[in-house]
């Protein structure tokens, strides 16, 4: 499953760096992210969270599949 790493980080002004991970399950997701990050970023982060990744092929998009009101 491809899960979405999104890390808060910055001591003066907050930034945000994303990046996507592949595991199974979201404790090996969280161990893969921390392999991944950055480590110019990982001395002054201060939060990770963690989403289940949308497929783009099945997202679907504010307006899409409806039908126009009369």
């Amino acid at each position: 499953m491809h899960y979405q790493i999104t890390v808060r980080h910055g001591s003066q002004r907050q930034r945000y760096h994303t990046y996507v991970v592949e595991a199974e399950g979201a404790a090996n997701a969280l161990t893969e992210a921390a392999r991944q990050m950055p480590p110019e970023i990982s001395s002054e982060t201060d939060l990770v969270e963690l989403r289940v990744a949308v497929e783009p092929d099945t997202r679907s998009y504010l307006g899409e599949g409806e039908e126009e009101a009369v």
